[in-house]
């Protein structure tokens, strides 16, 4: 009989603004091992490799087994609780970025039926997430190798769907209006100028975003150039008026002030805290 056991990796440093991993791993758990009630801060998906169990979210209490998979979306209470008699096995990979809502639209997992019963290419995703934690590890480019053989597993489940999202007018112009910022957010840039690129009025622009990411195209805009400030005050010694005009403010001062609201701390302090340029 093969013995109970745990394997995980968290990762340190999310530095990707797309897609992170945020943790990894498999575990055969003994009987009634529950997580929670509790939540998450990232998107948590099982698949569940062998036996069975029982995943509490939304008021509900539903029974999962083997090739079945969930999902814990972030800040929502979910318990779930292994099998007394065959209790379950699973794989897991958490992982947060602004591609993620987006991504996980184009799938069969909703809010309010967040699990997918006899997954389709379901040993093909568990081969992948045992592939994103053979590839852990703190340095950048593990970081830049998990990211992508997540972006092959989330694949997986977008191929496997029923659902025709991916081709719905929100989710294509949500979609366009990223590929601009990410193109376009160091210049200065505004939310007419990506209404325009999209080829919407900026109403429904904030309508599509508000609808796939439930947040407007100016706090994605926002929270796009924050995390990128974050990366240049962590791995550059650029002064933190060059990272301003680097990521697309022109104002020193107005970046600062925004900075400091996004993170709780401003720049300067936020270097000293996370710096990791090599010390002279």
């Amino acid at each position: 009989m093969q013995k109970n056991y745990k394997n995980s990796y968290k990762v340190t440093e999310k530095e990707l603004v797309s897609l992170s991993v945020y943790n990894v791993g498999f575990q055969k758990c003994n009987s009634l091992y529950q997580w929670g009630p509790g939540v998450r801060d990232h998107y948590l998906i099982h698949y569940i490799i062998s036996g069975k169990g029982t995943y509490h979210v939304n008021g509900e209490s539903i029974s999962l087994s083997a090739g079945d998979s969930f999902l814990v979306y972030p800040n929502t209470e979910v318990t779930y609780c292994a099998d007394n008699d065959m209790p379950w096995e699973y794989a897991w990979v958490g992982f947060t970025g602004s591609d993620a809502s987006m991504i996980l639209q184009a799938t069969d997992f909703r809010k309010s039926v967040p699990y997918i019963r006899s997954t389709p290419y379901g040993e093909d995703i568990h081969r992948q997430i045992l592939h994103i934690y053979d590839a852990r590890g703190n340095e950048f480019e593990h970081a830049v190798e998990m990211t992508g053989r997540l972006y092959t597993m989330l694949a997986l489940f977008m191929h496997g769907s029923t659902n025709n999202e991916i081709k719905n007018s929100s989710n294509s112009y949500v979609q366009k209006g990223i590929e601009f910022i990410s193109s376009n957010y160091s210049y200065p840039i505004t939310v007419e100028d990506i209404a325009s690129y999209v080829g919407l009025s900026r109403s429904h622009l904030f309508r599509s975003f508000q609808t796939v990411l439930g947040l407007s195209p100016k706090e994605y805009l926002t929270d796009f150039r924050i995390k990128q400030a974050c990366f240049l005050l962590e791995h550059s010694s650029l002064s933190v008026t060059a990272i301003a005009n680097s990521v697309g403010f022109d104002n020193g001062l107005y970046f600062s002030k925004t900075f400091h609201k996004k993170k709780g701390i401003p720049p300067k302090e936020y270097r000293l805290k996370h710096n990791k340029t090599p010390k002279n």
